[in-house]
């Protein structure tokens, strides 16, 4: 009878084993690709309990939530022949979970790698200045053509982000260089633009003086009391020769 027992419970033991084993959980963000004998079944599995044939069948977990990379620093050489250093991040997630499984070996480790190459391709067709101020471009284009190379792995990109352009020291420097230049260049051009109309309103000025005596000796009598008003020990004005032909004649 004990032995009955105990071949009973050896029974159950290994019942509940393979009952555990037929039953799977797959969660709401997963998907199960299970290949039954070798052969991929048409439809992937789940969410919630899933069958599965012990022995028979195997179990491959997908995620389908957007995955994060981070495109480590890639050396670029301009199209103007400057070498600089150039970050991204990728946003991407499983469309087809069979095809990430059935196509390719390691879509994420091959998602990465395809994404350094074509980081140093596409931005090394463009000059620096375009790297600096054609973000969205750059953007965008590289998007595009990581979409169609990962598309027959049923990976969605949907976003790429060109992070950080790091520019050698003496780039840097000149750049700075340039900067300044061109504040100055700026400030004169502002200085002399502020010349030229001061000197047609004088011009102007003069014009109307020039066409009434009195107001040309009002202005002058102005000026006398503005510099009066000054503690000057010396003092050197020109006289119009206007004020004093009067006295001559």
């Amino acid at each position: 009878m004990g032995e009955f027992l105990s071949f009973t419970s050896i029974v159950i033991f290994f019942f509940l084993i393979l009952l555990f084993n037929c039953i799977k959980v797959i969660r709401e963000y997963e998907r199960a690709i299970i290949f039954r004998l070798g052969k991929v079944l048409p439809e992937p599995k789940g969410p919630g309990l899933i069958i599965v044939i012990p022995f028979i069948d195997k179990v491959v977990r997908v995620d389908l939530r957007v995955v994060t990379l981070d495109v480590p620093p890639q050396d670029v050489i301009t199209k103007d022949n400057v070498s600089v250093k150039v970050n991204a991040v990728v946003y991407y997630r499983v469309l087809d979970p069979t095809k990430a499984v059935v196509a390719v070996a390691n879509y994420y480790y091959a998602t990465q790698q395809l994404a350094q190459t074509h980081l140093r391709s596409v931005l090394g067709e463009y000059e620096l200045d375009d790297l600096l101020t054609k973000r969205e471009i750059l953007n965008q284009r590289l998007q595009t053509i990581l979409d169609k190379d990962t598309d027959p792995w049923g990976v969605k990109v949907s976003k790429v982000e060109v992070k950080s352009v790091d520019l050698p020291q003496e780039m840097q420097r000149a750049m700075a260089r340039q900067a300044e230049a061109e504040r100055e260049k700026r400030a004169k051009i502002i200085h002399a633009d502020g010349e030229l109309q001061a000197s047609k309103k004088l011009s102007e000025a003069a014009d109307v003086l020039s066409q009434n005596d009195m107001a040309l000796q009002l202005r002058y009598l102005q000026t006398l009391l503005e510099i009066g008003s000054e503690k000057n020990t010396t003092i050197i004005f020109p006289v119009p020769m206007d004020l004093i032909k009067p006295f001559i004649k």
